[in-house]
């Protein structure tokens, strides 16, 4: 196995569209939500073994779930387990997470995941992110991998595909952020835009000089400390200057911006389990089309409901309900309907406000 390339796992979100069952204090990464002994951060983990050495495995998390991530990751030395003391999005998590491993090999490459995607082909998707080393490692650019679109979808950005460089591997034309739905089947029809996974690959040295490029701010917050990274200084430093990072994706800040961006096309079974929706899709129903989790369940009139429970033992009965979520979680019941999903994280403002965070 090539000892220079790594693997970033981002676990720092709270996954509030999964609320209330994905809390602040165990987010959706964390859960098991298909009963397979595993949570959705475990089995990002397991996917990346076959590919790097689980000693060049980053993860990037929150301080807060520092227990948790050593909990389920104990294969993970504390060393790598990289703690955010304040949420800043995508480009500062990626900006520290380069220059930690710049810092240990000059020579890295890296790809780097989300921990909350849904993968069904793990041999297609080895075999994809294998190409993918070889792209990045043999050629400075900045590599997304791009999922052929199955729908019109307005809830994943789109890349717009340009030019053929190497077997499905094309050059970047346009980013466009979750288009609105007759926009996204245009997209859809056309068969030139892939949905964005999220899931990017580079060298190091690539990612952080088009950092100080197009990102020149949040460059010169790690720039100020560069002979602390991989020294004992790295953690002291980072508590000081990360909290002044602007707080941005790497899309945004980076990918939009620059001219080397490459796509490889790929269709491994990719799902972002962004929403109840998502879930839904993905998960085994019964004759009416529901979907229990974690509970005991009885239905009468009820059609294309979606269950979830944090307390498997107890005993859901629902009557007369058609294409809702009911998730109960500890203290909070949530009864929504399905097709008005986007509106749970206002909802989650709307009870942290009144509530202030006693719910969340």
């Amino acid at each position: 196995m090539n000892p220079h390339r790594y693997c970033v796992i981002m676990c720092g979100g709270i996954g509030s569209r999964f609320w209330p069952y994905s809390r602040t204090g165990r987010p959706k990464q964390f859960i098991d939500f298909f009963g397979t002994g595993r949570s959705l951060l475990q089995m990002s983990y397991d996917r990346i073994l076959p590919l790097v050495n689980k000693e060049n495995v980053i993860v990037v998390t929150n301080e807060a779930y520092a227990p948790l991530v050593a909990e389920q990751l104990p294969g993970v030395a504390p060393e790598n387990i990289l703690l955010e003391p304040e949420r800043r999005n995508t480009a500062p998590c990626i900006a520290w997470a380069a220059h930690h491993i710049m810092a240990l090999d000059p020579e890295a490459s890296m790809i780097v995941a989300p921990s909350d995607h849904i993968i069904t082909r793990d041999k297609i998707f080895e075999e994809c992110v294998l190409r993918g080393f070889e792209f990045v490692e043999s050629h400075p650019t900045l590599l997304t991998l791009g999922i052929n679109p199955t729908r019109p979808e307005t809830g994943y950005g789109y890349i717009q595909i340009g030019s053929e460089e190497t077997d499905g591997i094309l050059k970047v034309k346009t980013f466009t952020e979750k288009p609105d739905i007759d926009l996204a089947r245009v997209f859809v029809e056309s068969g030139e835009f892939f949905w964005n996974s999220g899931i990017f690959m580079w060298k190091a040295r690539t990612i952080l000089d088009a950092l100080a490029a197009y990102a020149p701010d949040l460059a010169a917050v790690f720039d100020a400390g560069t002979d602390q990274f991989g020294t004992p200084g790295e953690i002291a430093f980072i508590n000081e200057a990360f909290p002044t990072c602007p707080s941005i994706s790497i899309d945004y800040s980076v990918m939009e911006k620059a001219d080397n961006v490459y796509v490889e096309c790929v269709d491994f079974g990719w799902s972002d389990l962004g929403t109840w929706s998502v879930l839904y899709d993905h998960s085994p129903k019964n004759r009416d089309g529901n979907v229990a989790h974690n509970c005991n369940f009885m239905g009468t009139g009820t059609e294309g409901c979606i269950i979830a429970v944090s307390d498997p033992g107890k005993l859901v009965v629902v009557n007369g309900l058609k294409d809702y979520i009911v998730a109960d979680s500890d203290d909070v019941l949530l009864i929504h309907p399905k097709s008005d999903e986007q509106r749970i994280r206002q909802v989650v403002n709307d009870v942290e406000e009144r509530f202030s965070g006693r719910f969340l």
